[in-house]
């Protein structure tokens, strides 16, 4: 039987050109075990965070394992330190695996390029019993193929011609030391499979494909056997994998029946697409999880966003952390239809999720470890009072602008670096504004009070204390004195900000100019 487990909540009918076909989803049975099996050729992206986040869901809402699995056999594309960023980069999002090349487990190793004796083995049992081949066809001869079917409007493909060779002809060409590869036989009459989210499929591979490589000729197989190989002694139960790979799925079938082995339940994540509908391209710069991490981007808010967009959840609202997409998550409403990333909701996101790390007093204190370090490193020498870098300063910069930033970033901007280095400002600009400045500063002076409702009152009461000053222009010399900006926050939540002592500090400057 080439049928993989059913597994899932629920029967759903779904209507394609032909015929109403039926996606069974009963309840998920046995131990769940599913993997992230990138390929280090490259840095982690949104895609493939996308695809590990929902198979790390899967397995933590039915209390099952997530296995990282690195796909490392083309070697002439690997990329130095892409494995290991791909791993710290799963840590860093909070998606963390339980097995993988750092952390080990009971499968490993979890390096294809460590395990090619395994691959050689299932070959030559595919070899063995019939089911692949040894191919001696030169690469000049692969492509003059190529060439030709181009040429004449068809899709490139390998003719089998080596299939048809006698075992005296095979022997003699091995005895000679020929360079080859073993090609896996592509048999017709697929029988049709059940992906968990697109429904029955079907896809006669041997009709419009040649027989696939399994074995390269510098000994590594392709991702076609190895992948299978794995996933049989990885002990895989349910396969998520993207959409892309839905049509070789009935080749897959067709290996794990020659090797005589049960498959893996399949599911097909619909695609990550760009909000207009065009393809998420690696070449975009602003898609790797580095670049997002660099930027100050929260990994929760890269979680939500891109589950935000897609399906599969009981609610799409915004602020959603990593337990509440477990317990909403659903594999009966994930949908086929792609997901519409849309990059520029990812702000609003982020302030979302900082405001939930600054009312939770660990990750607060954690924050404010990472802006202390940031402020010194940006204003160094500029800084004239070691108080502004003192915890209880900070927090309470962070509690009066939570879910107004965006990013820790945004404090160490020319908006806000008022609250670490006291502003300069000329005679000229003060007396721009009020021939009272002296006046003004030692009445603000004279204020105890710091609550942000009773400072707004204690302003107004000011403004009506000054000769000639006009409210609005007594607003600007404060916010002068304060910030020596013309914009920002109010008045009274930068006095809040501020404190008492830098307040004094500041409006001292103000009596003497």
């Amino acid at each position: 039987m080439l049928f993989p487990r059913r597994c899932s909540q629920c029967l759903i009918s779904v209507t394609n050109r032909h015929a109403v076909v039926q996606r069974s989803c009963s309840t998920i049975q046995g131990e769940v075990r599913v993997r992230f099996a990138p390929s280090p050729t490259g840095f982690l992206h949104l895609g493939g965070l996308r695809t590990a986040l929902y198979n790390y869901i899967f397995a933590k809402k039915y209390g099952g394992s997530f296995v990282l699995r690195l796909e490392d056999t083309d070697q002439s594309r690997l990329v130095p330190g892409a494995a290991e960023s791909i791993e710290d980069m799963l840590e860093w999002a909070g998606v963390p695996p339980d097995e993988s090349p750092r952390r080990g487990g009971l499968f490993g190793p979890y390096l294809q390029s460590r395990r090619l004796d395994i691959y050689t083995q299932a070959a030559q049992q595919l070899v063995e019993s019939g089911n692949a081949y040894y191919c001696f066809c030169s690469s000049q001869r692969l492509e003059l193929l190529k060439k030709e079917a181009l040429r004449s409007g068809q899709t490139p493909r390998y003719d089998n011609r080596c299939r048809h060779l006698q075992l005296i002809q095979v022997r003699n060409k091995l005895d000679q030391g020929l360079p080859h590869v073993i090609r896996f036989r592509l048999e017709t009459g697929v029988e049709p499979f059940q992906d968990m989210i697109f429904g029955w499929n079907h896809h006669d591979v041997a009709q419009v494909e040649g027989d696939p490589v399994v074995i390269k000729a510098d000994g590594y197989p392709t991702y076609h056997l190895a992948n299978i190989v794995d996933d049989h002694y990885m002990k895989i139960s349910h396969v998520l994998r993207g959409s892309e790979w839905l049509i070789s799925t009935s080749k897959h079938l067709l290996m794990y029946r020659a090797l005589g082995w049960e498959p893996p339940t399949f599911g097909h994540l619909p695609l990550l697409m760009n909000k207009d509908g065009s393809k998420l391209s690696k070449r975009q710069g602003d898609i790797f999880i580095q670049s997002f991490q660099r930027d100050g981007v929260l990994p929760e808010a890269l979680l939500d966003i891109t589950t935000n967009c897609g399906s599969g959840f009981s609610t799409h609202r915004m602020g959603r952390r990593i337990n509440e997409l477990i317990s909403e998550f659903s594999p009966s409403k994930i949908t086929t239809h792609s997901a519409l990333l849309d990059l520029e909701k990812l702000p609003e996101f982020n302030r979302i999720h900082l405001q939930h790390r600054i009312e939770n007093e660990e990750q607060c204190r954690s924050l404010i470890r990472d802006l202390q370090g940031q402020i010194q490193q940006t204003f160094t020498t500029d800084i004239q009072d070691d108080r502004v870098i003192q915890e209880h300063y900070i927090k309470r910069v962070l509690q009066l602008r939570k879910g107004h930033i965006s990013s820790l970033k945004e404090l160490l901007t020319p908006v806000y670096s008022y609250l670490w280095v006291r502003p300069s400002f000329s005679s000229q600009q003060v007396a721009a504004l009020t021939s009272e400045a002296q006046h003004i500063g030692s009445l603000v002076l004279k204020g105890e009070e710091l609550a942000l409702d009773q400072l707004s009152k204690d302003l107004k009461t000011l403004a009506k204390q000054t000769k000639i000053t006009k409210h609005r222009e007594l607003m600007k010399l404060l916010r002068l004195a304060l910030s020596g900006l013309q914009q920002g926050p109010s008045v009274a939540e930068m006095m809040v900000c501020l404190g008492p002592a830098e307040i004094y500090h500041r409006f001292q400057n103000l009596l003497v100019t």
